[in-house]
């Protein structure tokens, strides 16, 4: 297959707002041992990538400074020790960034293929998501069958994904959202309690649902004054997973309920991990969740999908904070 030896991409401009996402025309990416080449046929947006684009997270040593951490489309070259795949696999992967392009280099570890009856739009809006909920609400917190899950901010990319993946392996789940619209999506969705943050107090209403138990595990992105908020709704031994902090990374916390309660507090963050903790997150879904998802048990929820080229847009349709699921960027074009 003869490829181009440049291509189209979304470039961070400057530090800034969305409107510092520009075309430019890259080299073709080139695969490292290991590694392989898709061309991007949709890229999935994510809170990270608006991070990147204001200055707030750099990409990490050696990855590509373009955004974009997932794809979908067809692998068109392998690297010297990339075994797994062909020239012309349907595949989805986790990348280290450089999405936002025509074509895109990642590892195969961290690469999956497209479950069966999922378009190109869907299949990217699920490694990002998909990779960050499965490790902290199952691998680190262990969330078992029967006991409660509470995910906060439940209409966004992760939230839609951990109120599935909470009811599909028999979890009781719970969620907090902005607004009633936003609620009743949520119940559409599977979450059998959806508090409304706005007119809801979430510690009383957790404690309401669960008969005074409290939450067993809890996914927060929020943090600020959730983190001491988080500690009194949680059941004893419960399992906290902090992924973010919308709200600030500091907060006055009473830590008496973190020994009485014995309660586990942990943080985790995707994109500085390595190739093989990824390659273990991907093996697990694979077998796990992928079955899910060929079976339509499970299925990626995608609010709008915007062109690559109008990825400001799409990023400011984010900013926003009205979506309810993911947002998706269609690459096909440049490939016409």
């Amino acid at each position: 297959m003869r490829l181009p030896t440049t291509m189209t991409a979304i470039a961070i401009s400057e530090p800034g707002g969305p409107e510092a996402l520009k075309p430019q025309t890259r080299p073709l990416p080139q695969p490292a041992p290991g590694d392989l080449v898709i061309k991007v046929l949709a890229a999935g947006v994510n809170r990270p990538d608006l991070m990147q684009r204001s200055g707030q997270y750099p990409p990490p040593p050696g990855a590509s400074d373009l955004p974009g951490l997932e794809v979908a489309g067809e692998v068109v070259a392998l690297g010297e020790r990339s075994t797994r795949f062909r020239i012309g696999d349907r595949v989805c992967a986790l990348t280290p960034g450089g999405g936002y392009a025509a074509y895109a280099a990642t590892h195969e570890a961290t690469t999956l293929p497209i479950p069966a009856g999922l378009s190109v739009e869907q299949a990217a809006a699920l490694p990002e998501t998909f990779f960050t909920v499965w490790v902290n609400v199952f691998m680190r917190s262990r969330l078992k069958q029967g006991e409660t899950l509470l995910v906060h901010g439940g209409t966004s990319g992760i939230g839609t994904t951990a109120i599935m993946l909470g009811k599909a392996f028999g979890a009781t789940v719970l969620t907090t959202v902005g607004s009633r619209e936003k609620a009743d999506f949520c119940l559409r969705l599977g979450a059998d309690v959806a508090i409304d943050y706005t007119q809801q107090d979430f510690v009383e209403e957790v404690g309401r649902a669960t008969n005074h138990k409290g939450a067993d595990v809890i996914l927060d992105m929020v943090g600020g004054d959730y983190i001491d908020r988080n500690y009194r709704a949680a059941a004893e031994s419960g399992r906290i997973a902090q992924i973010a902090f919308q709200k600030g990374p500091k907060a006055e916390v009473d830590f008496t309920r973190l020994l009485m309660k014995r309660l586990v507090h942990s943080g985790s963050t995707l994109r500085p991990r390595t190739v093989a903790e990824k390659g273990e997150i991907a093996r697990e879904l694979e077998q796990k969740v992928w079955p899910l998802l060929a079976a339509g048990t499970v299925s990626p929820v995608i609010d709008r999908v915007f062109a690559l080229a109008d990825a400001a847009a799409a990023h400011r349709y984010l900013d926003g904070g009205t979506h309810m699921g993911k947002v998706v960027l269609d690459a096909k074009s440049l490939h016409d």
